[in-house]
């Protein structure tokens, strides 16, 4: 079956809908669309999908054009539902899935209620396409897993084998004709899901009920019961096969060709079902339906007096019993009538009046109609019932399923209303379509050519006027003054026809009149016809039905009841079909229309018979042509500026920013801020007053697709900011992961230091060393927990209980009361447990050394701890009823000791920061602790008779010192890309070194320099012409962002300072240094560079340390002062003396036997080494010469201990032209050491173990001088 179908968009897109593959149609960009090979293999098309594209407009073409197509077997071949889904109507070929999405499309997009008209002659295929519609919009809608919302689905779908049982029937035209109007509403909630539905009915012919030409059937519910009926209703009912009953047998046809009866009774069963019939319903309904059949068999013969008799009275009866009704009531209402006569509007009396054989028949046939019709809207009634709206519904799409226009030889009643329906179809698709649109250009002052086109409504008014009188006013006035006989009303109705024949679509022709529709001319007979319109039930048929003991029957199919004083005329089935079509046509105008128009090939049912004069006649009263010429010449597409605006803001950057609405002007200019921001052709789209209007479907589908498109650009932007999130989220957990294991074990001598600032609150001046930020509170400082040699002599020597712990460990000393003199401080080890803090003694008797625990404070009877405001090293421990008084310790590490104490007590210890301390001595005396401020005194405090001397500190309030820039180096165990160094270390390690000069950072002289030191050696020769590095010159860029590398261009000389084995070389390009790939370069030979001057001087060994003074003596310093960090080594006794050494410095080891302190007996080794093996570190890069002359010159640098092997990385695989970059190694290079500062003329030579806080106290406190002479040797 071929079909036309409109489009929804204007309401002008028209397309037909037969077409396996319409040509697609190319959405106009700003590029060129890629070249597809498939073009050139796809099936030739045959004619044109899109009618709007015809070279010549007219009925001939079409008609042409649609024969080209259907021989061609182009018309709906394999479609699928699924390819139809998210397309537009120029993407896919015409079909009605098409226009199915584009409603459920307009419906989700633009927020307007859809109808689909779906209109043509009886067999078009109006059915089918209504079905094809709700499948698609079914399968297409949401609701996922949804419970209601599937049911709601497979209800709206079972609506269609249901009512097509009770509501469809095998005419000479069509084998499933419908013959009654359906309208089917399916509600949806704001996201697209179905909620509900609504059915309305329309003028069932009910006529078909009683009689059917021959070679038709009756409605094929009858069919299917009497066939497939289960043994219980066939006994229950009386139910036998068809051809028993005279209402499925008297037209002589039985069965049909393609349709099962049987199978299809099943269809009904389980369609009941599914729409919550439940069983004593089912049961009623078909109770009704043999009701129906049996009063067909009921027969009636004259009696003696000439009346009507019932032939069979056992069919009576069984009648009775199945209407649950007396059996002489039903014998007497089929065969009597009731008469009453008026006398002045008042009731005169009442009589009964036998009938004849024919008006007992036509009231057999009355009632047997009342009783399918009233069945059949009670079945809408209750599928809509359960189809009820579950909530929610904010929008639905309307589906038209309505009969057909017919043209019968012999045409009556139920003709002129199914054409009349038609007409009212029509009109609505000239209104939206052509009048309305033309008028709307006119109104929105759109520059338009107007289109010449019949308008139907003359027709309409022909039917359904009443000023002038219409047909259907003129058969109300016959029905009404001629009710009596029937064949005098249709005389009066003849008459009144008269009066219509000065319009020139009537023609009256004895007792048949002609009109002439749109679809063609139909010549109706008048008899029999005003009987019909009457469609009055008589008062002893309604007073039957009520008298029914079986509610089904007299509540819900005859619920009315006689009102014997009521004079108001019935409606008559003319006023019926009226209103309900004017609500509908109401209905239908407050939706957004789509159109399909069937077109039947041929009137032989028949899949393969192209009847051109058939096909013809419905292209030109369908009004095909007209419309394609409006569609052509006007605009597809037009909405309101304010929606324009709401709909394709994020088109345009000044409307939407991030899907966000910014337009601040009016709804008119931002229209046209969008159309011209998307280079939106200018005769593409007119301005109206208040709508836009946009000619071709093809350019609202680009913008439509621009839009979908901005939703999953937007989508992308937002996945690649999340996955950089998660990147840099990653990145970070792995730096802290990677903090975390490097200083796991620091954190919390970090956290002790802290506590130990907090303990003494900004009260106590500082030490420079205890502000660097390298100062951990390590606390065993002697390893006394598991160190060897003077360690394990400690450990020996102290007496621990069970659970004790070593805490703290230190050097440090104590006062010593002295016989008639002043105490004096006497060195001591000092070891702190969680228990108690122990103070070791060290004696030499002869060449032994001893060691004993001379006194163990435990933490519970030290009640708190005193120390002064300056920045000298002494604390009391208050000691709680001791005899021996409170303790008196000196140790560099004070505020550690303190806090270790606090710790272990629970924070119960007092700490006082005083000016003066007070405590008590041996036997409860009291004595003060004085602490006088005396810049005279080079370093640490000197203690003297109660009295402190101790020079300026850094401020009491000071904070500690920022973190240095730590160098990375490369660990043996790493495998990976070395990272980035810090920009600061950089920069420091590639600018030469300055000469050593005064620093105004000292804040404290300096200690004496020895008058036999050496000359400073001479300064540095110039720097050499060419690198002491080999050169690489670049073949390819290399441009990268991770910390640690450098980029490059082509062409770039880079010195390498290192190469790896894993791919990765250590490289330096204008000052910087940096990894870079060995397979992005190649060797450079430079030109000859001129002869290098020859190296400075070696530098000569330090001389021997002169013997310790026996008396301190202070000197000026003879040169300037040096750098903090360049601190003399430590004195060492002359040979030969025959005293052991003693360290003064407390907590380090003491030197070895042959008098070199250990830590410079591991630098000559380190250096030894270094020079046996040759290796040498390679040196910074020389900064770029700068064309300003006195650029300080970089010293020549002594060789640095060999670098640790580098890991073994494996090289990533190439997988590009240009070489693959080598995986990178995870550690960092280790950097060449810096030059050390040049030493003075006075000063050993420098030391690397100053880098060592305990190395940095030992030089410090070995340049002390002696202020008094010890008692005790260690």
């Amino acid at each position: 079956m071929a079909k036309a179908s409109v489009s929804p968009h204007g309401n002008k897109d028209l397309k037909k809908g037969f077409g396996k593959k319409g040509e697609k149609k190319v959405i106009k960009a700003s590029r060129p669309v890629r070249a597809d090979w498939k073009e050139g293999v796809k099936k030739k098309q045959v004619g044109v999908s899109d009618m709007t594209l015809l070279t010549k407009i007219t009925n001939e073409a079409i008609n042409e054009n649609l024969m080209k197509r259907w021989q061609n077997a182009e018309i709906y071949a394999n479609a699928t539902l699924g390819s139809y889904r998210g397309k537009n109507l120029l993407e896919m070929p015409p079909h009605v899935f098409a226009i199915a999405e584009s409603a459920y499309h307009h419906m989700s997009s633009y927020k307007e209620n859809q109808c689909v008209i779906i209109s043509g002659e009886s067999g078009a295929g109006k059915t089918e396409a209504a079905k094809r519609i709700m499948q698609y919009i079914a399968a297409v809608s949401g609701g996922g897993q949804n419970s209601s919302i599937q049911e709601i689905k497979e209800m709206v779908l079972a609506t269609n084998p249901l009512l097509e049982s009770f509501g469809c029937a095998k005419t000479l035209r069509n084998n499933n004709s419908s013959r009654h109007g359906k309208y089917l509403e399916i509600q949806f909630n704001a996201q697209g899901e179905p909620v509900g539905a609504v059915i309305t009915n329309y003028l069932l012919e009910k006529n078909r009920v009683v009689g059917q030409i021959e070679n038709e059937r009756n409605f094929h519910v009858f069919y299917q019961l009497t066939k497939a009926a289960p043994p219980e209703y066939q006994e229950a009912y009386g139910l036998q096969g068809p051809e028993s009953f005279l209402y499925t047998s008297r037209s002589g046809c039985l069965d049909v060709e393609g349709i099962n009866d049987v199978t299809e009774y099943g269809e009904t069963i389980k369609a009941m079902d599914i729409v919550g019939l439940q069983k004593h319903e089912q049961d009623e309904i078909f109770k009704m339906l043999a009701v129906v059949l049996w009063l067909g068999n009921l027969l009636f013969v004259e009696d003696d007096s000439g009346n009507a008799a019932i032939s069979d009275p056992d069919v009576a009866n069984f009648i009775a019993y199945l209407l649950e009704v007396d059996n002489e009531s039903l014998s007497k209402a089929l065969t009597n009538r009731v008469m009453e006569t008026q006398r002045g509007g008042r009731r005169g009396s009442v009589y009964e009046v036998p009938l004849n054989v024919t008006q007992a028949t036509s009231v057999r046939d009355a009632l047997a109609k009342a009783v399918y019709e009233r069945l059949f809207e009670w079945i809408v009634t209750r599928v809509n019932l359960s189809l009820q709206s579950r909530g929610g519904d904010q929008y639905v799409i309307g589906v038209l399923d309505i009969y057909g226009f017919e043209i019968f030889d012999d045409n009556s009643f139920e003709q002129l209303c199914i054409n009349y329906v038609n007409e009212k179809l029509q009109q609505i698709f000239i209104e939206l379509t052509l009048k309305a649109e033309q008028e709307e250009y006119v109104r929105e002052q759109i520059q338009w050519t107007p289109i010449q086109f019949f308008n139907n409504k003359i027709v309409c008014d022909l039917i359904e006027e009443k000023r002038p009188p219409g047909i259907f006013a003129a058969l109300n006035d016959a029905c009404a003054t001629a009710h009596a006989d029937p064949g005098a009303a249709d005389n009066s109705f003849v008459q009144r026809l008269g009066f219509l024949s000065s319009n020139a679509h009537f023609e009256s022709r004895g007792s048949k009149f002609l009109i002439r529709h749109y679809a063609g001319e139909v010549l109706y007979n008048v008899e029999g016809m005003t009987d019909k319109n009457r469609d009055s039930l008589l008062k002893d048929l309604l007073n039957l039905a009520a008298a029914s003991s079986n509610s089904f029957v007299s509540q819900t199919l005859f619920p009315e009841r006689i009102d014997p004083n009521s004079k108001k005329r019935p409606p008559t089935a003319g006023d019926k079909i009226k209103l309900s079509c004017n609500a509908l046509v109401t209905k239908l105008m407050q939706c957004h229309p789509s159109y399909i128009r069937t077109i039947k090939p041929n009137d032989n049912r028949s899949s393969s018979e192209f009847n051109e004069k058939r096909v013809l006649h419905q292209v030109q009263y369908l009004g095909l042509c007209e419309n394609i010429r409006v569609r052509r010449a006007g605009y597809a597409y037009r909405t309101t500026f304010e929606k324009f605006v709401e709909r394709f803001y994020l088109l345009c950057p000044s409307t939407g920013y991030a899907g966000e609405y910014i337009w601040h002007g009016d709804p008119v200019s931002g229209a046209l801020e969008i159309l011209k921001h998307n280079n939106i052709p200018q005769d593409e789209w007119q301005m109206g007053t208040s709508k836009v209007f946009i000619r071709h479907p093809e350019t609202i589908f680009a913008l439509e697709n621009l839009r979908d498109k901005y939703w999953h650009n937007m989508a992308t932007r937002i996945q690649r900011a999340w996955r950089s999130y998660v990147r840099y989220k990653h990145e970070c957990a792995r730096k802290i992961q990677r903090f975390w294991r490097q200083n796991k074990y620091n954190i919390g001598y970090l956290q002790a230091r802290e506590y130990g600032h907090e303990l003494l609150g900004g009260r106590k001046e500082r030490r420079r060393f205890s502000l660097l930020s390298m100062r951990k509170f390590t606390g065993d400082y002697l390893d006394v927990r598991s160190g060897t040699g003077l360690a394990t002599m400690i450990r020996n020597a102290l007496t621990l209980k069970g659970g004790e712990e070593v805490v703290f460990s230190m050097r440090g000393s104590t006062l010593v009361p002295r016989a008639m003199r002043s105490s004096i401080p006497s060195p001591r080890t000092l070891v702190l447990t969680n228990q108690g803090l122990h103070v070791l003694v060290t004696t030499k008797n002869g060449k032994m050394i001893n060691m004993t625990d001379e006194k163990i404070l435990s933490l519970n009877v030290i009640s708190g701890v005193s120390t002064s405001t300056l920045r000298d090293d002494w604390i009391v421990l208050h000691v709680d009823n001791s005899p021996d008084g409170d303790t008196i310790l000196s140790c560099i590490f004070k505020t550690e000791l303190i806090t270790h104490m606090a710790q272990q007590t629970g924070g119960r210890l007092r700490v006082n920061v005083d000016p003066q301390i007070q405590y008590k001595k041996k036997g409860g005396k009291s004595v003060t602790m004085k602490f006088v401020k005396n810049e005279k005194v080079p370093r640490d405090d000197v203690y003297k008779s109660h009295v402190v001397n101790v020079p300026s500190g850094e401020p009491a309030n000071s904070a500690s010192f920022p973190p240095c820039a730590t160098k990375p180096r490369l660990t043996s165990t790493s495998s990976r890309k070395p990272a980035a160094r810090k920009p600061a270390a950089s920069a420091a390690r590639s600018a030469p070194r300055p000469k050593p000069a005064a620093s105004a950072a000292a804040s404290r002289p300096l200690p004496p320099i020895q008058n036999n030191a050496r000359a400073a050696p001479p300064p540095p020769p110039p720097a050499p012409a060419t690198p002491s590095l080999p050169q690489f010159k670049a073949i390819y860029p290399f441009q990268s962002e991770e910390s640690g590398e450098i980029a490059f261009e082509k062409d770039d000389i880079l010195e390498i300072a290192e190469k790896d084995e894993n791919g990765w070389w250590l490289a330096r390009k204008d000052g910087k240094e940096g990894w870079v790939p060995s397979n992005y370069l190649e060797e450079y030979v430079a030109p000859k560079p001129t002869p290098a001057p020859p190296p400075p001087p070696a530098r000569r060994a330090a001389p021997p340390p002169p013997p310790a003074p026996a008396a301190s003596t202070t000197t000026k310093p003879a040169a300037a002062p040096v750098p903090r960090s360049n601190i003399s080594p430590p004195s060492v006794s002359a040979p030969g003396s025959t005293t052991a050494p003693i360290p003064v410095m407390p907590g380090i080891a003491a030197p070895t036997a042959n008098g070199v302190p250990p830590w410079k007996a591991q630098l000559e080794a380190r250096k030894a080494a270094a020079a046996g093996n040759g290796g040498s570190a390679p040196t910074p890069a020389p900064r770029p010469v700068s064309s300003s002359a006195g650029a300080p010159v970089p010293a020549a640098r002594r060789a640095p201990p060999a670098p640790g092997p580098k890991p073994a990385v494996p090289v990533k695989p190439s997988t590009m032209a240009k070489p693959a970059i080598p995986a990178r190694p995870g550690a960092a290079p280790t950097p060449a050491p810096r030059a050390p500062p040049r030493p003075s003329s006075a000063s050993p030579p420098p030391s690397n173990a100053a880098a060592s806080l305990a190395d940095a106290i030992r030089a410090r406190r070995q340049q002390q001088p002696q202020t008094h002479e010890s008692d005790d040797e260690w």
